[in-house]
């Protein structure tokens, strides 16, 4: 794992910055595109979630992977913009009644997604409170795990070992509930979620 370290000088922030750019731009596209299918969509999301890293430089903890970082806040945005796109969808095919019939096969995929991103969230809420918190502040909110440490008075052991926990129990959760395998992009993404 690489590790980056910002100094708070403009000019050595920028250095390093650069680098991680030129490190990650094309996986992050290419990890945003795989959700939103539409290269113009996925420019303006990477270009926010670089933005977001600029912004956040100084609170990135060096000890965290800055690529988890990055992936996290890259499929938050895109899911945050499927959703926005599905109710936007499913508010257009609602308006018109007679063509509700045919929902199912204006919008498959983002039907599927929004019963993936469900079932997530479910496995996500069936965690103890403790657990679900950490994860949230982590997988989220984007917080490092010593933020979150820190916020919730606990070891930066315990919160590596929550998020471990949690990535198991939401593993199982969801084979548990879809053996088939049907929900297999979302655990992939739990598993590629660097926990």
């Amino acid at each position: 794992m690489v590790k980056y370290q910002f100094k708070n000088d403009s000019l050595e922030d920028r250095r390093i910055f650069d680098q991680i750019y030129v490190h990650y731009h094309q996986l992050i596209y290419a990890n945003i595109f795989k959700l939103i299918k539409d290269t113009a969509i996925a420019e303006d999301i990477l270009q926010d979630v670089f933005f977001a890293l600029w912004e956040n430089r100084a609170k990135i903890d060096p000890e965290q992977s800055v690529s988890a970082w990055l992936f996290v806040v890259s499929y938050n945005r895109s899911v945050s913009y499927l959703r926005k796109k599905l109710k936007q969808g499913i508010q257009y095919v609602d308006s018109y009644d007679p063509f509700h019939a045919v929902a199912e096969e204006i919008f498959p995929d983002k039907r599927l997604i929004e019963a993936e991103l469900n079932m997530l969230e479910e496995a996500i809420n069936a965690l103890p409170p403790q657990r679900q918190k950490v994860f949230k502040l982590c997988r989220f909110e984007g917080k490092s795990q010593k933020e979150t440490a820190q916020l919730l008075g606990l070891s930066i052991e315990s919160v590596k070992d929550y998020l471990k926990q949690s990535k198991n129990f939401i593993k199982e959760y969801i084979l548990s509930k879809h053996s088939s395998g049907e929900m297999i992009s979302i655990l992939l993404l739990v598993m590629m979620m660097n926990l």
